[in-house]
């Protein structure tokens, strides 16, 4: 990470990459107990996220990424009434749930409340549905909630987690996927956020093999742009427990009563099928 000349600028070293916005002001900046966290006013991008040094979101491109790990998710199941975000601490990903009028109770858990806080303040529409009495906020760690979680208690949980380091490197192995499968009640769907198809391969499979492990029948990663994020490429992966990720309510995804700015009937088809490059890498 590098901040010169009005510029902020995530270094990808790993990947030899780059990429940089321009900023008009630092709006906020503090470390909690669990990380760095900073807000700048961007020229172009609005408001703009960082932990850790970590682009997190920005105004312009957020809709990308919370709408492709919800609404694939929460169409694919036969009736999602029970939903567990985990991480999603923006509350973006919250919102989009909270769009399906099926959905009964919907459960956020984040162990980090100073991001959801500062989230209220600096990206308020992501915040907007916060108040709704399906919704349930809680500050804790989502590696244990979901340990102790009853049987079959879910329909669907999503892992809107940061990069596997620090708080959230737990959510990215077989153990936390095992506990998923539990919680998870029959046809239920986990989705977790996989880094980039282009620069991290190696982690996707790993994903993919260890919720496999995990019990999980089949698994499914599904791809999109998001600009802010190493590479402009991002990725989703989804695994059922006795479901079908190939089929989905195409009607309802058709008749959706709320507006989207990416997801709609034909990117979920699109989404389902890998690109030639992803379906070879991936084993």
């Amino acid at each position: 990470m590098a901040l010169d000349d009005s510029w902020f600028t995530e270094v990808c070293e790993e990947c030899g990459s780059s990429f940089s916005l321009k900023v008009t002001e630092k709006l906020h900046e503090e470390v909690s107990d669990f990380q760095k966290i900073e807000i700048y006013e961007t020229s172009k991008y609005g408001t703009l996220m960082v932990i850790d040094g970590f682009i997190m979101l920005s105004d312009r491109d957020n809709f990308l990424y919370h709408e492709m790990m919800t609404h694939p998710a929460l169409f694919t199941h036969p009736s999602p009434k029970r939903v567990l975000v985990i991480g999603g601490g923006d509350c973006g990903t919250l919102k989009e749930v909270l769009k399906h009028s099926e959905v009964k109770q919907a459960q956020q858990v984040e162990i980090d409340e100073r991001v959801t806080r500062l989230s209220e303040q600096y990206f308020p529409d992501l915040c907007s549905s916060n108040g709704d009495p399906r919704a349930e906020l809680h500050f804790v760690d989502g590696i244990k909630w979901v340990k102790d979680a009853e049987p079959g208690r879910y329909d669907v949980i999503i892992v809107d987690s940061t990069d596997p380091i620090g708080p959230a490197e737990g959510l990215f192995n077989e153990a936390f996927y095992r506990d998923c499968h539990k919680a998870l009640g029959n046809e239920g769907i986990l989705v977790q956020q996989s880094e980039s198809p282009l620069y991290h391969v190696k982690l996707i499979n790993d994903m993919r093999n260890a919720m496999r492990n995990a019990g999980f029948d089949d698994v499914h990663t599904l791809d999109f742009p998001q600009p802010v994020y190493p590479s402009g490429w991002w990725s989703a992966t989804l695994a059922t427990k006795g479901g079908n990720l190939k089929s989905f309510r195409e009607q309802a995804v058709r008749d959706k009563p709320f507006k989207t700015r990416y997801y709609n009937y034909a990117m979920h088809k699109a989404a389902m099928e890998e690109t030639p490059l992803l379906a070879e890498a991936l084993e």
